[in-house]
């Protein structure tokens, strides 16, 4: 189960920050590497475009300056996420960005990502693709890429209904490359499961949404806090791909989260009109979550957390030990 050197080298925990629309920018991204984890944000996320090159450059140059400040110090690198759809008229103008500023990883969501596995290879950068099946695995595979993304159920946004025992099992029956996984993961204890399930690393994303770096509303944070595992719905009527958000943002909308109508994959507009006639959008009225809300308790800094999960999977590892002697 191979991490590639250019991260594990750097990691404090084996994770990854996932990339979250609007909420992931370089303060989050910064600290999450700073911590020890890989950080990461979607493209989309710089506006105007010409704001990536920005974004880039500041992160790059900080954690370069880190690095010098604390020679052996744990600090990871970061990706940039790319959505590899028709819907995205910015994906070539982005990815010759990271291709300049030699991103270390790109995640690259929906379509196979030939053409970005080509330029990111070129100058021996890393690419991971999210999936939430077998196909969708097998057809990452067959493009190169250096690892696959199980979206598994209960993660946040964008979310599959396999479980992960399932959906991973059978990607390493054929995959040597890197396995990642994403869904409810909110503690060390549950990094160490990821791991026994056969997955390299894992993906948290809501977590971090509940972190005094993100960039989310002080409500949105308090809503992840007040919230349980059965707080959130699971509808493709805001994007038109099946994600999981919280209940409480959509009935404050007036609509009815028990009685959502299908969204249109093809338009991939992220927009819905409540009863009133006011159009909502995800992820800025909408807000996601995935089930790891089950497990935050507080807003936090993204260092705290991150200690806290650390202490927290040395302490599953040595009780897994402990049960083995």
């Amino acid at each position: 189960m191979p991490i590639p050197p250019i991260i594990e080298d750097h990691l404090r925990l084996p994770v990854i920050g996932a990339p979250m629309f609007i909420v992931s920018t370089p303060k989050l991204v910064l600290a999450q590497c700073k911590a020890g984890i890989v950080g990461s944000f979607p493209a989309l996320n710089a506006r105007p475009a010409a704001q990536l090159d920005d974004w880039l450059a500041q992160i790059t140059e900080e954690l370069a300056a880190e690095r010098r400040a604390r020679p052996g110090g744990r600090i990871a690198p970061f990706a940039v996420n790319q959505i590899v759809h028709a819907s995205n008229d910015r994906l070539e103008r982005d990815l010759e960005s990271c291709v300049r500023h030699r991103v270390p990883i790109v995640i690259t969501s929906l379509r196979p990502p030939a053409e970005v596995v080509g330029a990111i290879h070129g100058y021996g950068g890393l690419v991971f693709h999210d999936v939430i099946n077998l196909r969708h695995a097998e057809k990452a595979a067959e493009q190169g890429v250096d690892g696959i993304v199980a979206v598994c159920a209960g993660a946040g946004g964008h979310a599959g209904s396999l479980s992960p025992f399932a959906l991973v099992k059978q990607i390493r029956r054929f995959y040597r490359g890197t396995v990642i996984l994403a869904g409810a993961m909110s503690t060390g204890a549950d990094v160490l499961a990821a791991r026994a399930l056969g997955a390299d690393l894992a993906y948290l994303g809501t977590r971090f949404i509940a972190t005094t770096e993100a960039n989310a509303s002080a409500e949105y944070k308090q809503m992840l806090v007040d919230a349980r595992a059965e707080d959130l719905v699971y509808t493709s009527l805001f994007s038109g791909i099946a994600g999981n958000y919280l209940r409480a943002s959509v009935a404050r909308t007036g609509l009815d989260p028990d009685r959502l109508p299908a969204g249109d994959k093809a338009t991939m507009n992220f927009r819905a009109v409540t009863a009133e006639g006011a159009e909502m959008k995800a992820w800025k009225d909408i807000w996601s979550a995935g089930q790891s809300v089950s497990g935050i308790d507080a807003v936090e800094p993204v260092a705290a957390v991150v200690e806290r999960m650390a202490a927290e999977y040395e302490a599953a590892l040595a009780r897994v030990n402990g049960r083995c002697e």
